[in-house]
């Protein structure tokens, strides 16, 4: 017999993706949380819930801070609590690497293991750490907690960063040649991941990511070349890069160093 699988979020890229990947897999059903007729649904019948509903990293805007740990803090416990009152066996929360705070700078290196101590550096990273919290205090032997700590996700149809890293690629033609190291994730090895955690039962921490980190340099002259288009990677901008990134975060993002640690 197929195992039952609800997802929390209707809309969500990691949310959609598992449930294509895992078609033939389990018997999957989506449900929104925009409003209280999730409260009224029997969950019973299923064995693991994929928590994947929330809001994502879109705004650094004080105003929005409360409406960050109301839907992924409270609302999070709430479904959680509602699913081990209801007799589901294991929950799944999509948490992220940000709970380990920013980038390291250009030049310097940030590796996370499995003894690094979550240090978020605003209120979108907290928000995920209070929810991991938060869902601590509900794991028991009959209620498996299972928390995914993601680098950045690419693939089809993905969003955030990586759209504008792709974007910025069509007409890069020169670009600055700065070795970084960023880990990221595949939504396909993802979704495999997640399958895999269902399957097994799984609870504790995983911190999934690709087989070899990711070089922007490297990414934007392989891209270019995909898309047959020539790249000159310099130096020259280093300099002025370095200076930039101390002041706009998304260009530490893009430049600067944030790795697990690969297992050998």
């Amino acid at each position: 017999m197929k195992k039952r699988i609800l997802i929390t979020g209707l809309n969500s890229y990691v949310g959609n993706s598992f449930t294509s990947f895992c078609a033939n897999d389990f018997e999957i059903d989506k449900i929104s949380l925009k409003n209280d007729e999730w409260r009224k649904l029997d969950f019973s019948k299923y064995d693991s819930i994929l928590h994947v509903a929330g809001i994502a990293h879109t705004s650094k805007d004080p105003s929005l801070k409360g409406l960050y740990y109301r839907v992924n803090v409270d609302l999070t416990a709430e479904v959680a609590q509602k699913a081990k009152h209801d007799g589901v066996k294991q929950f799944i929360f999509m948490s992220s690497i940000i709970i380990y705070g920013d980038s390291a700078s250009i030049g310097k290196t940030k590796v996370i293991d499995e003894n690094s101590q979550p240090n978020p550096n605003d209120f979108y990273g907290d928000s995920k750490l209070q929810a991991e919290k938060r869902l601590a205090e509900l794991k028991c032997e009959n209620f498996k907690i299972a928390i995914v700590r993601p680098p950045m996700i690419y693939g089809d149809g993905s969003k955030g960063n990586y759209p504008k890293l792709v974007k910025l690629a069509k007409y890069a033609f020169i670009f600055p040649n700065i070795e970084n190291q960023r880990s990221v994730l595949h939504i396909d090895k993802l979704s495999q991941e997640l399958k895999s955690i269902v399957e097994n039962g799984y609870d504790g921490v995983f911190m999934p990511q690709d087989d070899r980190y990711f070089c922007t340099s490297e990414f934007i002259k392989e891209y270019r070349k995909s898309i047959g288009k020539k790249t000159y990677l310099t130096k020259a901008f280093n300099p002025f890069i370095k200076l930039l990134a101390r002041k706009i975060g998304f260009i530490n993002k893009v430049f600067g160093n944030l790795i697990y640690k690969l297992n050998p």
